[in-house]
């Protein structure tokens, strides 16, 4: 089930042997824009035969009814309920303390005050089809509303009956969000990134999904906001050595992976006997799995087991991939965790594994996928906001500073700008003519 890769030795050039999924071979990408057109030129129409095509259902309204939302924590398990309502909370409390305070500098009359401003409308997306996703509504919807964004709407694709299921509308009704769409798929983000008669545009979209969401966020960007990271399909690489239960390592190489297919998943140690024990695993697991086709799918793609020399060398293959989710399952896995350079968010020792990221443990699971963690990083309360500078200079400060912006302006051939001082300077001498 897991492809064996033996890179003990000299490493060497990494990206020439470490092979990920494409995430974005050229069928995919002329289709997503070819989506994005159409949804531009037609609108609603568009969005009404994109879902014929794509989810096989014909709704004559994408807008899901908002007291079919407000009711639908009453129509969901009360155990899965208390569940949504517990890692809202979880959220809510971590993104809370990541709300900047207003950054102020006063120096001889200048007064620079950085203040930062919610976005008015935020656009989440939620994927569906092969399983609901409640957890991804709360983890994106309840940052933005931390943030105080002004309106937080959803698309969240159709299921077979055409509704979108009870536990997602559930998740939206406890995450505060405004409104929900059944639109899924590269058609949503084109629908909210440029507005149709139904979905208003917003100016931020944010959420994971299939290559062709990860994609049209993309093209997008630029237009709209568009956080750097590439969420798309899930990824986990998972480096352990004989401390850990192989059945731990198996089970979390596994759980990423039945998400199905374009992600990966690795398991990355320097013991063979460990390699062994946990691919027998895997392969034990996966036979009775009940999402077996999508593990499958991921696993015989980029599912691969790799023999490396020790610790450092793990790591430097793991920051190679700078993967979605990275789990240290090693005897000092805190002291290998503070030497991580790229990964979406990191998960140490055997009792953490990244089932607690995804749910309960209060950052946002929407994390950087296709290497993107090399520069991007998890959803936060900052891709709902934007920094906006007051600048104040009195008198004193102008005379103070004009010199320096006179030459700067020079430098650049930029006459009106030091122009914009000069004048200044020249009235403030009295010798001006106002």
């Amino acid at each position: 089930m897991l492809r064996r890769l033996d890179l003990r030795g000299p490493l060497g050039d990494l990206g020439a042997v470490l092979a990920r999924p494409s995430t974005a071979p050229d069928g995919p990408l002329d289709d997503v824009r070819a989506i994005i057109a159409d949804v531009r030129e037609r609108g609603d129409a568009a969005l009404r035969d994109l879902t014929v095509r794509y989810d096989g259902v014909d709704l004559e309204n994408v807008i899901v009814d908002p007291e079919d939302v407000a009711s639908a924590p009453a129509r969901i398990d009360p155990v899965v309920l208390e569940a949504l309502e517990f890692a809202a909370a979880a959220i809510r409390r971590h993104h809370e303390g990541q709300r900047r305070a207003e950054l102020r500098t006063d120096e001889d009359g200048l007064c620079v005050r950085s203040i930062s401003r919610p976005v008015q409308r935020a656009g989440c997306y939620a994927p569906g089809g092969r399983a609901a996703y409640p957890s991804t509504v709360l983890m994106t919807a309840v940052p933005a509303r931390v943030a105080g964004v002004g309106v937080v709407v959803l698309c969240v694709p159709p299921g077979p009956d055409g509704r979108v299921a009870d536990v997602t509308l559930a998740a939206a009704a406890v995450a505060g969000v405004d409104v929900v769409y059944a639109v899924g798929g590269a058609q949503a983000v084109a629908a909210m990134a440029y507005g149709t008669a139904s979905i208003p545009a917003v100016d931020v979209i944010a959420g994971p999904g299939n290559v062709y969401v990860a994609l049209a966020k993309r093209e997008v960007a630029g237009h709209v906001g568009v956080p750097s990271a590439f969420a798309g399909p899930s990824e986990v690489v998972v480096v352990a050595d004989s401390t850990v239960p192989p059945a731990f390592a198996a089970i979390d190489v596994v759980v990423q992976a039945e998400h199905g297919p374009g992600g990966l998943a690795w398991l990355i140690t320097w013991d063979e006997a460990v390699s062994e024990a946990i691919e027998a695993e895997v392969d034990r697991i996966v036979a009775t799995a009940p999402r077996r086709d999508e593990i499958t799918a991921t696993l015989d793609d980029a599912g691969w087991s790799v023999l490396v020399d020790g610790p450092d060398e793990a790591l430097a293959v793991a920051d190679a991939i700078a993967p979605e989710h990275l789990q240290l399952m090693v005897a000092d896995a805190g002291g290998l965790s503070e030497r991580v350079r790229n990964a979406g968010a990191v998960f140490c020792g055997p009792w953490s594994p990244a089932s607690l990221g995804d749910y309960v443990a209060g950052p946002s699971h929407v994390l950087p996928t296709a290497g993107t963690a090399r520069f991007a990083g998890a959803l936060t309360v900052a891709d709902f906001t934007r920094d906006i500078h007051l600048i104040t200079a009195d008198r004193s400060a102008l005379l103070r500073l004009a010199p320096h912006v006179v030459a700067l302006a020079g430098a650049e051939g930029l006459d009106a700008h030091a122009e914009s001082v000069r004048l200044r300077v020249a009235e403030a001498d009295g010798s001006g003519n106002g």
